[in-house]
């Protein structure tokens, strides 16, 4: 029988050698800020916008694991609530916020929502509300500066308006200049936006510009360089549209088109303000309720390889409709290669995908994810169908 102290040693290499792998696989997001989101291999941050807290157990049950935004907060209730149902919020950086600097349950601080658009003005002599221009680029980054002078412990986080995506939004008035999009990035640390294709365009035609949303998380990503982590937000109510809501499969797609093109974050807009306000609207909706779920524990279950890096060179990509690209991103985790998959159009297509680089990958059965099937890959490719706006996502044993 081996001497214990040779099997403790042994045993002891062998755990160093193993999370030294997981290490060097993990891009870690959040390594600058002590007392930022958790700089775990297993996070992957789900979030809800301006909920109440009493609610936070049903959104921590339905895998959301983080709130963004507390209606005049923070305040100590509110992270009372939060704290004892295990939910992390980011917030505006309030005196009291400030003075509960060592408070888990604060992860990051946030700007006002949506400088980018036109800004809400009251006429003091008339008391008319009206609108004025965006809040300059310039100022973003000052409040930004001030905030990471309080607190340089956690990120900032800054969320623009559909104007990222959509060219013909309106919502910026005469003054909005494109160019400011190229400056914004610089006031956080964390950059989201917002576009609801479905609900929120005024097209009636909203099913066709799904890929609205990929659009925006790539132009994020040019504009800031690769130097900031990008999140966006997703629709799932009617939000202010009484006849037009997305499906569960558009929620869907929007997700993980959302994290093929670079978005480490989801954030949920949950409320619905036609035909009447309900702040939590997503929750009252049992169907979209379990069709959430079922997202965020697909993404929870692949977190580990969703924060390893990015592989390029490593597939190839063609779709037979010229009219339907498909978009395609590949890790390789744990001894296996992961292609996340989604039809851009809403339109059908046949997808051929090869392995390129890998020419150790003999025939074998390609398992696809949460859809209960193998396909074949031959000659280091594989084909398969895709029906509008399809996501598959591929498990190939290397």
């Amino acid at each position: 029988m081996k001497n214990i102290y040779s099997v403790l040693i042994t045993a002891f290499f062998i755990t160093i050698l193993f999370q030294s792998a997981q290490a060097e696989n993990f891009v870690n997001r959040y390594e600058a800020w002590k007392n930022g989101p958790p700089q775990r291999p297993d996070y992957f941050p789900i979030a809800v916008w301006l909920q109440n807290p009493s609610n936070a157990k049903k959104y921590h049950a339905i895998g959301i694991n983080l709130y963004v935004g507390l209606w005049k907060g923070p305040t100590k209730e509110q992270l009372s609530i939060l704290k004892n149902s295990g939910m992390q919020v980011i917030c505006h950086q309030n005196a009291f916020g400030l003075s509960q600097k060592d408070d888990p349950a604060i992860v990051g601080w946030m700007h006002d929502d949506e400088p980018d658009n036109a800004q809400p003005i009251t006429d003091p002599e008339t008391g008319q509300r009206t609108y004025g221009p965006p809040i300059p680029p310039e100022k973003v980054i000052e409040d930004y500066e001030e905030l990471r002078a309080k607190d340089p412990t956690r990120p900032v986080f800054l969320n623009l308006g559909q104007g990222v995506a959509n060219d013909e939004w309106k919502g910026r008035g005469k003054w909005g200049k494109k160019e400011d999009y190229l400056s914004y990035w610089k006031g956080c640390d964390i950059l989201s936006y917002d576009v609801y294709p479905v609900a929120g365009l005024g097209k009636s035609d909203g099913e066709n510009y799904l890929w609205y949303v990929a659009r925006g998380v790539q132009r994020l990503r040019e504009w800031s360089q690769g130097q900031r982590t990008i999140w966006n937000c997703i629709e799932c109510t009617h939000i202010s549209h009484e006849s037009a809501k997305a499906t569960p499969e558009q929620v869907k797609a929007e997700v993980w088109m959302s994290i093929i093109h670079g978005s480490m974050g989801i954030l949920y807009f949950v409320h619905e303000f036609k035909p009447q306000f309900n702040e939590d609207a997503l929750l009252d909706d049992p169907v979209m309720r379990e069709a959430v779920a079922e997202i965020n524990r697909r993404i929870h279950s692949l977190a580990p390889v969703l924060n390893s890096p990015t592989v390029g060179g490593t597939i190839s990509l063609s779709s037979s409709n010229s009219q339907c690209p498909l978009a395609a991103m590949c890790k390789k985790y744990n001894g296996k290669i992961y292609v996340f998959t989604a039809g851009m159009r809403n339109a059908e297509t046949k997808g051929v995908l090869k392995i390129e680089n890998e020419e150790n990958i003999a025939e074998r059965k390609i398992n696809v994810l949460f859809e209960n099937r193998e396909i074949d890959l031959k000659n280091n490719q594989y084909e398969d169908h895709f029906s509008p706006y399809d996501v598959h996502i591929y498990e190939i044993e290397l």
